[in-house]
């Protein structure tokens, strides 16, 4: 090797990424991309429009992240998870979230049986695939808390016995935001183990158009478009998408300027937050953007995907200063400001191939 070719870019480490890509990564990644576009048009059978929320349910659901879904009543959203969970197979629980519940009507508890004079454990309806939690926030917190173990390490512990879900599990969620009578706020210690928080709007004049005409005939009956085996298949495939560190870099910047947004030119954001993102921020939000690549028939995250998601991921992690409520300053305002002030990597400097070096400042 002559003197050239040994020479590196003055200040960088270089590094493999990862063993050379194969012909059959690219293969996995378009049977996965064909089997989701082809789970979504059955998906659209029912559910008219919201493609922004369909894109970020699969994302979601690829990436093994729970998901959030806000909205006024009436924008589908619950018909939209069972729609899911009947276009994707595997078992399928609903929880309707009422002030008078209790955690065990959500993990399960443990009976005692006079008749054998002992205790049996019975599992709660959370040991399944895919968990609709829906209008979550109608419980009390510690209803709510009942479900942080399961989201974050996907079992539950009754009377000293842990009790594993069935693989994949998901929690996706609703809540109502206009109604504050009879709600209850979520922990933030819950609202960080949501992957995403995605906001629903309401359709297009056109698209509503549509939902009138279809409400006149009966509803369509979907089929099953993929196993559970597909789905983690799928999974796996993801993870042949690649991720430049510039990448990364960009995302931890994101979610530092909510924390120290003086340090990223935005002095006068610091007195509107009182909590920045969590590092399941960035995390969420690179393994989010693999999932957004293979759908967009790419095996490299560029920048635009961690921008198309960053409010998505970040907006229920950044905890606002009272000063910024009374202004009546949101979550999006913020991050509107952090992703015009952190500049995205440039295209042409992210890898493509593992062949190419894995850069870090």
């Amino acid at each position: 090797m002559n003197a050239s070719e040994s020479e590196e870019p003055k200040g960088r480490i270089i590094q493999p990424l990862r063993s050379e890509p194969t012909s059959e990564d690219a293969d996995r990644r378009r049977d996965a991309r064909d089997d989701l576009q082809e789970a979504l048009y059955e998906i659209k059978r029912v559910i008219v429009g919201q493609d922004a929320m369909l894109e970020r349910l699969l994302v979601s659901l690829l990436a093994g992240g729970h998901v959030l879904l806000e909205g006024v009543p009436g924008l589908a959203k619950t018909l939209t998870v069972k729609t899911l969970a009947s276009v994707l197979g595997g078992s399928y629980s609903r929880i309707q979230f009422t002030p008078d519940l209790v955690p065990a009507d959500l993990v399960g508890t443990r009976i005692f049986r006079p008749d054998k004079g002992s205790f049996e454990t019975e599992l709660g309806p959370v040991f399944c695939n895919f968990l609709l939690a829906d209008e979550i926030n109608r419980a009390p917190a510690k209803v709510q808390s009942a479900l942080l173990e399961v989201m974050q390490e996907q079992q539950v512990t009754l009377g000293g016995t842990t009790y594993r879900v069935p693989l994949p599990f998901v929690v996706m969620a609703t809540q109502n935001p206009i109604e504050s009578e009879g709600t209850y706020p979520l922990p933030e210690a819950q609202l960080d183990r949501f992957l995403m928080k995605v906001i629903v709007d309401y359709p297009s004049a056109g698209e509503e158009a549509a939902v009138v005409g279809r409400s006149l005939a009966a509803q369509s009956v979907v089929r099953q478009c993929l196993s559970l085996d597909d789905l983690i298949r799928h999974s796996d495939a993801v993870e042949t998408v690649l991720v430049d560190r510039e990448v990364i870099g960009y995302a931890v910047a994101l979610a530092d300027a909510t924390r120290r947004p003086s340090e990223h030119g935005l002095a006068e954001l610091a007195p509107m937050i009182e909590f920045g993102a969590s590092p399941r921020g960035p995390i969420g939000l690179v393994q989010a953007a693999r999932v957004l690549a293979l759908l967009r028939g790419r095996g490299h995250i560029t920048g635009d995907d961690i921008r198309d998601l960053a409010a998505d991921v970040l907006r229920h992690r950044i905890v606002l200063s009272y000063d910024a409520l009374s202004e009546g300053v949101t979550a999006d305002d913020v991050l509107g400001k952090v992703l015009a002030a952190v500049p995205a990597p440039e295209a042409d400097r992210l890898i493509h191939s593992s062949t190419v070096p894995v850069r870090a400042s």
